[in-house]
């Protein structure tokens, strides 16, 4: 059955207006031309037609939403993002001396070559679980005023998932880099690659075939999308990896990062971290004030050791923050009006033997 020839010009040119303006590569200016001429080819089938017509719809929702010449612009303050790390960091001093490095190094080659693109280092932080390796990501992308998109790689089995699928496929759509892209509206965040070791073992090979593409500097200005078919420039993105070890990291991906070792914290770091940083926010977090729920000042190491030894701090503020959650649930029955945990009543609080 053919489409009445004033319907399909009224949907072509309502497709072709969405392109107006719009601000894409040359290259993908011509593509789309190309697409819109086959349009006009299956006309003839009206089931045809309107196949072809979605699937272009669906593609140009994308590309016209991508950030192909949109950045934000950097704040490259060394004293600025020092005292960012510090507010949201204890310790772990050689770290962050490492990232106010790469701060430094961006600030000076933005100075002094203000018309050349700058290229962020790749940071790979390696570490046991619990230690900060994603929070510091996230601080940087903070520190330097980027948007943050997080990619988590544990189980991971498809690549796919990563760079798309064809669409030749009924329901195909971008992989996870090209949707991050979209969703942050800029082309230069800090791109978080959370755990590549934990990735499945049936497809730790090629998924780590991506992430050389998109980690290599020669490559990464290139990484063409399945779905887009058309290559994106992620030269100017902050890539920051995690991993608890590197023994399954193949090596060429390994030669593309610079690592940054996280060390395990002592129950002193863990003290400080937990009486200064996570406490106050979870007791925000519970609808407490400070006078309502007060900790022992001698009761710090069994906050902070309930359980034996851990290296991180992630079972340390899962411990105060249900300490906080009890101590909001007695305010609320009317049971105490505040709460002091202390040598007498610390076992209700907190996990036991």
């Amino acid at each position: 059955m053919t489409v009445p020839n004033s319907e399909i010009d009224q949907a072509i040119n309502n497709l072709m207006a969405k392109t107006q303006g719009a601000q894409l590569p040359e290259e993908l200016q011509q593509k789309l031309t190309q697409l819109f001429s086959q349009l006009k080819i299956a006309s003839k089938s009206e089931t045809s037609f309107w196949q072809h017509y979605q699937k272009l719809e669906k593609y140009l929702d994308w590309v016209l939403h991508l950030p192909w010449f949109s950045q934000s612009e950097d704040i490259l303050d060394p004293n600025y993002a020092l005292e960012k790390l510090n507010k949201g960091h204890y310790g772990l001093e050689d770290v962050k001396q490492r990232i106010l490095e790469h701060v430094s190094v961006l600030a000076l080659q933005k100075h002094r070559h203000p018309d050349q693109l700058l290229r962020a280092p790749i940071l790979l932080f390696v570490g046991l679980v619990g230690t900060g390796k994603t929070t510091m990501a996230k601080s940087i992308a903070s520190v330097l005023g980027r948007k943050l998109i997080r990619i988590p790689f544990g189980g991971l089995g498809d690549p796919l998932y990563l760079r798309g699928q064809s669409r030749i496929h009924p329901e195909a759509e971008p992989g996870q880099i090209i949707k991050g892209l979209r969703q942050v509206g800029t082309r230069n965040p800090v791109i978080l690659l959370d755990e590549i070791d934990r990735v499945a073992d049936d497809a730790l090979n090629t998924i780590m075939g991506v992430l050389v593409e998109l980690l290599d500097p020669e490559q990464n200005s290139r990484f063409t999308d399945h779905f887009i078919e058309y290559p994106f420039d992620l030269s100017q993105v902050f890539f920051v990896a995690t991993c608890n070890n590197t023994k399954r990291i193949a090596t060429a991906v390994m030669d593309r990062l610079e690592v940054i070792q996280m060390p395990s914290y002592t129950d002193e770091e863990k003290i400080a971290i937990g009486r200064d940083y996570i406490f106050p926010s979870a007791v925000k977090e519970a609808g407490l004030t400070p006078q309502e729920l007060q900790i022992a000042p001698d009761i710090w190491a069994q906050v902070v050791r309930p359980l034996g030894f851990d290296a991180g701090v992630r079972t340390l503020k899962r411990n105060i923050q249900r300490l906080c959650q009890k101590t909001a649930r007695l305010i609320f029955e009317g049971k105490v009006k505040s709460v002091v945990v202390d040598q007498s009543n610390v076992k209700q609080f907190l996990p036991q033997w």
